[in-house]
């Protein structure tokens, strides 16, 4: 762990999902603003596609880009980045929440800015029904995170389809909990406007969410084969990837190193 402490990388690694999270919380907020033409559901999910497509490209090389802490969550169950990596992933995005939405609270009209359109269970939905739909939404999103970052399976960034991923749950969730997914997201949004109403709704479902999705893709729907001692060392932040065929058939001065980020997308 203190090795990995030790690492530039890793601390560029942090700073780049405080600057994407604030991004996509930015942009994706401000597509929910109270503006007299007001938007459309389906404006607001396109809106949310292209933030969370282009903050993942952004920062998909240093960090892997998770911006959500229920991503981070899945990371670490699924022995994909360490412990300290993770808990500092997690403060990172709270604070890239907060960041993201004191600007937008800033440069909004105070008439306009309102609440941000902060998370909120609509009149007619329980507790219940909207636990469950933020379970199914970020269930979803999780496993589009899980699938399109396993290197072993899709080499080039997941933009794209996290970005899909965004928008799919925006234009469903939007009827039940104007759609959260994301706890950094509805946090940073609820301390600039000192709302916290039933905010444990939108931990809850999206935590428990990837839970299901990391369950799912690890013992269902993959075969992970790492063992338990390459498990223990990534939790540790000691993991050292070996080295490929075709790498160790080259000159050692022609073997490229290994990006810093690498264990997150093992």
């Amino acid at each position: 762990m203190w090795r990995e402490l030790r690492m530039v990388a890793f601390y560029r690694a942090v700073f780049a999902e405080i600057l994407a999270t604030a991004i996509f919380v930015f942009f994706g907020l401000g597509s929910e603003l109270n503006w007299p033409e007001k938007p459309s559901v389906l404006q607001t999910a396109i809106t949310f596609n292209l933030a969370a497509a282009t903050a993942v490209q952004i920062a998909w090389h240093a960090s892997g880009s998770h911006l959500n802490p229920a991503v981070t969550l899945a990371f670490l169950l699924g022995s994909r980045i360490s412990l300290a990596r993770a808990a500092c992933y997690i403060l990172a995005q709270m604070v890239g929440g907060i960041v993201g939405a004191a600007v937008l609270y800033e440069v909004t009209p105070e008439d306009i800015r309102g609440s941000l359109g902060t998370s909120t269970v609509r009149v007619n939905v329980s507790s219940g029904q909207a636990v469950s739909i933020e379970l199914i939404l970020t269930l979803q999103l999780v496993l589009s995170y899980l699938v399109s970052t396993d290197s072993s399976r899709n080499k080039g960034s997941p933009a794209i389809l996290i970005g899909v991923s965004v928008a799919l749950g925006h234009l469903i969730g939007h009827y039940y909990t104007t759609c959260s997914m994301n706890p950094a997201k509805s946090f940073g949004r609820s301390v600039v406007v000192g709302n916290f109403t039933k905010q444990w709704i939108f931990w809850v479902g999206p935590l428990v969410g990837a839970i299901l999705a990391f369950v799912l893709y690890s013992f269902v729907l993959h075969h992970d084969p790492k063992t338990f001692a390459e498990r223990l060392a990534i939790l540790r932040g000691s993991y050292d990837a070996e080295p490929s065929e075709k790498e160790k058939d080259q000159p050692a001065d022609s073997v490229s190193l290994p990006m810093p980020s690498l264990v997150h997308r093992l």
